[in-house]
């Protein structure tokens, strides 16, 4: 069995007590960064034995715990923050069971994405999670392809790139867009920064981009088509000829 435990976004205490037991019952954790996560652990007094699995490994490692699990043992895998597969090591490995024959259950649980959405103002009924841009290749293309999305667009981004990237929405999605910049969801300074783009980026070229950004932009409308209005019927003429 593989267990995917979401864990705390920001505040310790955004976790289930369901996955506290799974982590505890687990024969091994599998964290993305064996630091951060034993923090957690420590936290909650969990001893159960990590073990490294990571973007730079799982090429490697995702078969070897697959097969491990086959052969009966029951993992968990966790990340430093949030569900994993969302922007996070978690695919390679959920494949690799999946192929085996390994159950995998996903606990629901703490996600970025999500508050940030519903706090945003914007509609959320339908949108379009994009995630990390691609930094160099292919990003002016993926962006060019989002200019007339009409859902609600999501994405990530780290606070060293949060100025070029809301320069780069205007450029394409038009300086009056509405958009929301979440910051540091449910950490102590959490902020949510709200307006146009334009406003949105002339706000933190002001002021120091800091922490973990959810950018949420408001979808393409298209221009609404006029429409036609129908000409009166003549009467009919029935005067006798």
């Amino acid at each position: 069995m593989l267990y995917l435990i979401p864990t705390p976004v920001g505040n310790l205490e955004d976790i289930t007590l369901r996955a506290l037991r799974l982590l505890r019952e687990v024969d091994v954790v599998l964290a993305e960064d064996t630091r951060t996560s034993g923090i957690l652990l420590k936290h909650y007094d969990i001893a159960t034995h990590l073990v490294s699995h990571h973007k730079f490994n799982e090429h490697q490692t995702a078969a070897q715990f697959a097969a491990r699990m086959a052969a009966g043992e029951t993992m968990a895998l966790i990340t430093d923050a949030g569900t994993p597969g969302i922007s996070d090591p978690g695919f390679m490995l959920v494949r690799a069971c999946v192929e085996r024959g390994v159950e995998v259950q996903c606990l629901p649980g703490a996600t970025a994405f999500v508050p940030a959405l519903v706090a945003s103002g914007l509609p959320c009924e339908r949108f379009t999670f994009e995630g990390f841009l691609p930094q160099k290749k292919g990003r002016a293309t993926r962006l060019a392809a989002l200019a007339e999305e009409e859902r609600t667009m999501i994405f990530y981004e780290s606070p060293y790139r949060v100025v070029r990237t809301l320069g780069q929405f205007v450029e394409v999605f038009g300086a009056e867009r509405r958009c929301s910049c979440a910051r540091e969801i449910s950490k102590l300074h959490e902020q949510s920064v709200r307006g146009t783009l334009s406003e949105v980026l002339a706000h933190f070229e002001q002021c120091e981009p800091r922490g973990e950004f959810v950018i949420i932009v408001e979808g393409f409308a298209p221009p609404k088509r006029a429409k036609k209005t129908r000409e009166p019927a003549k009467d009919a003429d029935t005067s006798a000829q």
